[in-house]
């Protein structure tokens, strides 16, 4: 199990280096409120003064802290000689004459040996990344101790939660701090250290309310009681290390700190460990074994093993899940050009082919949220299109008095004793030119749908297409184009379809049977006429002796012009009129029908072959006819910036993923109990 925690800092490095945990990694974070003696409390852990110090927020970005153990120089050198122990290659660093150092994951290669330096590019990097007005940032310094004196474990040191902005840090600076603490602590893989001084009250420890916050049940937890030997005379905290007051699952360990004057008379932490110990044995005895800095380190190694080991099935199972994600991801960015021709003429198939699968409706990626490609296409010629024709009325527009007009604008200047012919075409060709505009819009709907058409299959159809900005923007403006060409030869024919119905009147038209029930009609009306002609005729004499207004004889100091004197709006139509206002609107009528039921078949069939047809057989040779040229294979077949950097991220975090399913399958599984 000594092997769980150096595999766990391995996986964070690879990880780190690629700039993303996408992993939830096993550690422990250090919480507690300013002054609670976090920083003493990890210093006794590294057996080394290194960390920051002053007055309000030293802490302002995340330290990861990882200790590693070494074997002591003399024993790394006989190794290094060949003399002694064969060291294995994570416990041998040839070329290192110190006993402990220190590396920063942002300085490559350099190796501290001086912990004061350590310190101090604590404070650089630290001031680099927040400034120095004292705010914070989320982003992590990685420090990395190797050393005989410590154990294996892997720390998150955290900001130190504050009430009050001092100086120039921001208003809102406590709700900062305890956003990024609880960032940290919500990982369910990490453990919680909770420091809280022992000179106050355990029960308003900013640090318990916000692991009880994440960990409600305790289950990752472990309380550090620090500053023992700051408690007012006559009391102690063994109620509180026993568990009396707050029960913690995990345990609650008593840490004597450093004084101030310990750290200004530089007084070694060995010699301060000595005096803890001499402290808990008087103040603490039956709880000496179990406190004090030494034991919490041993007890943070187990518990953190335990936690790495309960939690290394699941990482395994998630590093596994996600290489297979982002081997897909990398799979669908493609390989990096080689053969421009070939790759031009696959895209260029490839595209044509899914156009005419989406025409035809056998595309693989079909949508369920609306109607596209031929299914639109059917839906604009039977629904729409369809519908529109069904609302036109045969006699929409159409008067009585203009069906009259047209009659006796037929006749001449002699009235007429039947219905002339030439009223009627007059009147149905006037009908029959509405049908025109719709099915004028009718090619404009079908147009439409075949541009929309090219963005479907630019985005579901052909990813590989959108590696290549240039080439799909020539693959739109080629087929557009295309549309754009066939438009008007189509709208054309659609044109002549209506003129040609307009050209001929067939009044022979075997669907035609009103013309010749018609013409039954007026043959005995004929007969009728003969016997009612005498009363026609003393009608119209009888209107001859009534004066008419406006007809009369005109005055000596009035002239009349006769060509101003307006038709009137609305009168009363004669039984005569009438009978032949019924008989145009009932030719009419039947006759538009059959010419309607007519257009609403020959119009779809029209764009098909003129359009949709013509497109889909065309469309492949059209493009590689304006596409395949030797000059431009270079300029189309450059990659995006953005498809390229995103291959490149994806690559990295397979490959990181890659080694961290290596590290983990190190691990044999005896090494687990």
């Amino acid at each position: 199990m000594e092997t769980l925690i150096p595999t766990i800092n391995r996986l964070q490095e690879v990880f780190l280096t690629v700039g993303a945990e996408i992993i939830q990694l096993p550690q422990i974070v250090v919480v507690g409120s300013q002054s609670s003696g976090k920083s003493s409390v990890l210093e006794s852990l590294v057996g080394r003064d290194f960390l920051p110090r002053g007055s309000g927020i030293v802490t302002r970005r995340p330290l990861v802290l990882q200790l590693v153990n070494v074997p002591p120089l003399k024993e790394r050198l006989k190794s290094e000689n060949g003399n002694g122990i064969k060291q294995n290659a994570q416990n041998s660093y040839p070329g290192i004459k110190a006993e402990e150092w220190g590396t920063f994951l942002h300085c490559k290669n350099q190796i501290f040996t001086d912990f004061q330096e350590i310190r101090k590019e604590i404070e650089s990097e630290t001031n680099r990344g927040t400034g120095d007005n004292k705010g914070i940032s989320p982003d992590a310094i990685n420090l990395k101790i190797f050393s005989p004196n410590v154990l294996n474990l892997t720390l998150v040191d955290l900001p130190g939660i504050t009430k009050v902005p001092v100086g120039d840090q921001p208003e809102d600076i406590e709700a900062q701090v305890q956003e990024m603490i609880l960032s940290f602590i919500s990982n369910p893989n990490s453990l919680i250290l909770a420091v809280s001084p022992a000179n106050s009250d355990l029960a308003t420890s900013d640090a318990l309310k916000l692991a009880r916050e994440v960990d409600p049940d305790g289950r990752r937890t472990l309380l550090v009681v620090s500053k023992l030997d700051l408690m007012d005379a006559g009391t102690d905290a063994l109620e509180v290390l026993l568990g009396r007051v707050i029960p913690i699952r995990l345990g609650i360990i008593g840490v004597v700190n450093r004084s101030q004057h310990d750290i200004n008379t530089q007084k070694t932490l060995q010699d301060s460990m000595k005096d803890e110990q001499a402290f808990l044995q008087r103040h603490y005895p039956s709880l000496a074994s179990r406190a004090g800095s030494r034991y919490l380190a041993k007890t943070l190694s187990r518990l953190l093993m335990h936690h790495i080991r309960d939690c290394l099935p699941d990482l395994k199972t998630r590093v596994t899940v996600l290489s297979s994600q982002y081997q897909a991801q990398l799979n669908s960015y493609g390989q990096p050009v080689e053969d421009h021709s070939a790759t031009l003429l696959q895209i260029v198939t490839k595209f044509a082919s899914d156009y005419c699968n989406t025409i035809e409706g056998t595309a693989r990626h079909i949508q369920t949220s609306e109607l596209c490609g031929g299914a639109r296409i059917c839906y604009i010629f039977h629904e729409t299109f369809g519908r529109t024709l069904q609302s036109i009325d045969p006699l929409g527009g159409l008067t009585d008095l203009d069906i009259l007009t047209a009659i006796r604008n037929a006749t001449g200047p002699r009235p007429a004793l039947f219905v002339p012919e030439v009223s009627f075409e007059l009147l149905v060709k006037r009908q029959i030119k509405r049908l025109e505009e719709p099915s004028l819009r009718c090619v404009e709907l079908v147009h439409e749908e075949l541009q929309r058409i090219i963005q479907h299959c630019s985005s579901f159809s052909t990813q590989e297409l959108l590696r290549f900005p240039k080439l799909h923007d020539s693959i739109v403006e080629v087929v557009t184009g295309l549309l754009r060409k066939r438009l008007p030869i189509t709208n054309e024919m659609v044109h002549n379809l209506v003129a040609i119905e307009l050209a001929y009147i067939n009044t022979k038209h075997p669907d035609f049977t009103d013309a010749a029930q018609v013409s039954a009609s007026v043959n005995s009306q004929q007969a009728d006429a003969t016997d009612g002609g005498k009363r026609w005729k003393n009608e119209k004499v009888s209107e001859e002796r009534t004066p008419a207004v406006g007809f009369g004889s005109p005055s000596k100091s009035q002239a009349i012009n006769l060509l101003d004197t307006a038709m009137p709006a609305s009168r009363k139509l004669s039984a005569k009129e009438q009978r032949d206002c019924e008989v145009i609107q009932r030719l009419i009528k039947c006759y538009f029908l059959i010419v309607r039921k007519g257009i609403q078949d020959s119009v779809p069939k029209t764009v098909m072959h003129f359009l949709v047809n013509h497109v889909k057989e065309h469309l492949q040779s059209e493009l590689v006819g304006q596409l395949y040229k030797q000059p431009l294979l270079q300029e189309l077949l450059i990659e995006s910036q953005e498809t390229a950097q995103h291959r490149t991220e994806v690559a990295l975090m397979l490959e990181a993923l890659k080694k961290a399913s290596t590290i983990i399958s190190e691990i044999r599984e005896m090494h687990l109990w």
